[in-house]
C-alpha cells in the first residue's frame, strides 16, 4: 500500500517591490517658476495676470480689422437690422425687400414702422443696438463690437471659472488660452449674431452654481451643526450618539441662486435655449442638496431635498428668471407697433370664460410667443450648411458665413477669396470630445464633482438639440457649449501635467507632451486664421483647409 503526498504548488512569486524614488522632484521649469513666483505679491500678480494676458490676446485676435467685410455676414441681414429698430422703435421693424445693399452703403434709417416677425426674444439685439448707437449705424465696426467684448469677455469668465473649479491659475489660463485661440470662439464674437452672446450669460449662470456650490455647502453644514442635539451619556457611563435633525434645515439666503436666475433669465432673452440652462441647473442644484445633505448623515436627506429645499430653490430660481425674461420686452409693451401688439383687438381673439381677465397686452404677448414656437418646431426649409446635432461633437459641417471673390492682386494668386467659416480648431474641439467622453467614464469610476459640474453643462447646451435632428440647426449654435468642452479638455491637461511632485523624468516628459500639444494648437489656429477673419486667400490656399469634405 502506498500513500500519495500532493502539495499545493508554490504561489508565484510577487513581483520585487521597485525602489523608492530619491531623487529630485518636479522640473526644472518648476524650480524656476517657484523662484519667479515666491513672493506673496507676485503669486498675486499671477493669480490675475495670467486670466487676464489670455483675455488680451482674446482682444487682439476679435477686434483687429473687426470692421471687415464692410458687408452683413449671414444673419446679420436679420439681426442688426433687428437691433437697430428695436433701438429706435422699440421693437423689430420692416425694411424694403433690397435693404442689404443699401445698408452697406449706409442707407441705416430707410427701415420702415410696421413690424416685422422676429423669431428670438430682444435681449441680444438691445446689446447689439447698443454698439450701432455708439459707434455709428453705418460703421461695421459697431455692428460687432457688442458681440467682440461678449467673445472677451467668455474667455476672461472662462479662465476665472477654471481657476476656481480646478483651483490652479494655471489650469485658468490654459483654458482661457484654448478658447482665445479657437476659431469658433474668435468668428462667433467676430459676427453679430445672438450665439455669442448667449453664450457669455449661460457661462455667468454657470459661475453662479458654482459659487452657490460652496456657498451652501458651508452654511447647510453650519446649520445642521446648530440643530443637532447631544443627549446625556448613558447610566453606564458611555456616550449617546448626537441626534441629527431628520430633514434638515432649508436654506433661503441663496444669493449665487439669484445670481444665477438672472444670468439664465437674461439668456433665456436673448435666445430660448437658455431655459434649457435654468432647467438643467435646477435639477443640478437640488442633486447637490441632496448629496450635501446625505454626507452629513441627514436621515430623509434624499426627501429633504426634493420635498423641502427643492421647492424654495424653485421660488428662488424661476421668478426671478421670469421676471428679468420679461424686462427685456419693455420696448414691445411700452409700444404698439409690435408684432401682434394688438391682435386680440383687430381679430377679436380675446379670451374668454376663466382667462377674460387677462391683460389685453399679455393676451397678444402669449399669441406671439405661441406663434414664435411654432416657427422653431416646424422649420424644416433646407439649408446648405445645416448640421445634424448628432454631427456636432465630431465638427462635420462647419458653417460658412461669408466668401467674396477679389482681384487677384491683393493676394498674388489666380483667383482670390475672402472666406469666413465658423469652423472650430480641429485639434482643439477633436481633443475636447475625447475628452468629455473619458469625462463620463471618469465620472462613473470616481464621481469627482467637477466632472459632474462639467457634463451638466454639456447635459443643458448639447443634449436637447438631439431631440430635433430633424430641424434646420447649425453646427455654430455649439459655441453656447464650447466653454464647458474646454473645461473638460483642461481637466484631462490637468492630469496629464501631473504635479511638481512627480519624479523629474516624469514631471519633464509630461511638460514636454502638453507643451508640444500647445505648440499644435497655435500652428493649426495660425493656420486657419485667414478663413476665420475674412483674410484675401488664394483659391488653393482656401481649398487646403477643407481636411474633410463635407467642410466644402
Amino acid at each position: 500500500m502506498s500513500t500519495e503526498v500532493t502539495t499545493e504548488p508554490p504561489a508565484p512569486a510577487s513581483p520585487p517591490t521597485p525602489p523608492e524614488y530619491t531623487g529630485p522632484t518636479g522640473s526644472r521649469l518648476d524650480d524656476w517658476w517657484l523662484r519667479l513666483v515666491g513672493t506673496p505679491g507676485r503669486q498675486r500678480l499671477w493669480r490675475w495676470g495670467g486670466p487676464i494676458a489670455v483675455t488680451l490676446l482674446a482682444a487682439v485676435l476679435r477686434l483687429v480689422d473687426l470692421a471687415h467685410p464692410h458687408s452683413l455676414v449671414f444673419d446679420e441681414t436679420f439681426y442688426v437690422k433687428d437691433a437697430w429698430t428695436t433701438w429706435n422703435l422699440g421693437y423689430e421693424a420692416s425694411w424694403p425687400a433690397d435693404a442689404d445693399a443699401q445698408f452697406n452703403a449706409g442707407a441705416y434709417q430707410i427701415f420702415q414702422t410696421n413690424s416685422s416677425f422676429a423669431v428670438h426674444p430682444p435681449l441680444g439685439k438691445w446689446i447689439i443696438g447698443l454698439g450701432m448707437a455708439i459707434f455709428g449705424a453705418d460703421n461695421s465696426f459697431g455692428w460687432r463690437i457688442s458681440v467682440a467684448v461678449c467673445g472677451i469677455l467668455l474667455v476672461l469668465l472662462t479662465a476665472l471659472i477654471a481657476t476656481k473649479l480646478f483651483k490652479s491659475t494655471l489650469l485658468g489660463t490654459i483654458a482661457g488660452f484654448l478658447l482665445a485661440i479657437d476659431g469658433h470662439a474668435i468668428v462667433m464674437s467676430r459676427v453679430a449674431v445672438l450665439d455669442g452672446i448667449v453664450a457669455l450669460f449661460l457661462l455667468l449662470g454657470f459661475g453662479a452654481v458654482l459659487l452657490d456650490r460652496e456657498w451652501h455647502a458651508t452654511r447647510l453644514a453650519a446649520a445642521v451643526a446648530a440643530r443637532t442635539t447631544h443627549p446625556p451619556d448613558r447610566p453606564d457611563g458611555t456616550s449617546r450618539p448626537p441626534v441629527v435633525p431628520a430633514w434638515g434645515p432649508v436654506l433661503w439666503n441663496r444669493p449665487w441662486v439669484l445670481a444665477a436666475a438672472v444670468a439664465f433669465g437674461f439668456a433665456s432673452s436673448v435666445k430660448w435655449s437658455g431655459v434649457y440652462f435654468l432647467a438643467a441647473f435646477g435639477v443640478y442644484l437640488v442633486v447637490v442638496d441632496a448629496l450635501a445633505r446625505r454626507r452629513l448623515g441627514i436621515p430623509f436627506w434624499l426627501s429633504a431635498a426634493v420635498l423641502k429645499q427643492g421647492p424654495v430653490t424653485a421660488v428662488l430660481l424661476l421668478p426671478l428668471a421670469l421676471v428679468c425674461y420679461m424686462v427685456t420686452w419693455i420696448g414691445w409693451f411700452s409700444t404698439s407697433g409690435g408684432m401682434y401688439r394688438n391682435w386680440a383687438e383687430a381679430a377679436q381673439g380675446q379670451w374668454t370664460g376663466g382667462l377674460s381677465w387677462v391683460p389685453l397686452s399679455l393676451q397678444n404677448f402669449w399669441h406671439l410667443e405661441s406663434a414664435v414656437y411654432n416657427y422653431h418646431v416646424n422649420e424644416h426649409s433646407p439649408h446648405p450648411y445645416q448640421a445634424n446635432p448628432l454631427s456636432w461633437l465630431f465638427l462635420v459641417r462647419p458653417t460658412q458665413m461669408y466668401v467674396n471673390s477679389v482681384p487677384a492682386d491683393q493676394c498674388g494668386g489666380d483667383v482670390c477669396y475672402e472666406n469666413i467659416t465658423s469652423i472650430a480648431n480641429p485639434i482643439i474641439w477633436w481633443c475636447a470630445t475625447a475628452a468629455l467622453f473619458y469625462l463620463v467614464y471618469r465620472l462613473v469610476r470616481k464621481r469627482e464633482w467637477q466632472v459632474g459640474l462639467i457634463l451638466m453643462g454639456m447635459v443643458a447646451g448639447y443634449l436637447p438639440w438631439l431631440l430635433y435632428v430633424n430641424r434646420t440647426i447649425f453646427q455654430f449654435y455649439t459655441i453656447a457649449f464650447e466653454p464647458y468642452m474646454i473645461l473638460g479638455l483642461t481637466f484631462v491637461i490637468g492630469l496629464a501635467l501631473g504635479s511638481r511632485g512627480d519624479p523629474r523624468p516624469v514631471r519633464t516628459r509630461a511638460l514636454w507632451i502638453v507643451g508640444g500639444f500647445f505648440a499644435i494648437c497655435v500652428l493649426v489656429s495660425a493656420w486657419f486664421y485667414p478663413v476665420w477673419v475674412g483674410m484675401p486667400v488664394p483659391a488653393w490656399f482656401l481649398s487646403l483647409h477643407y481636411w474633410l469634405p463635407s467642410w466644402r
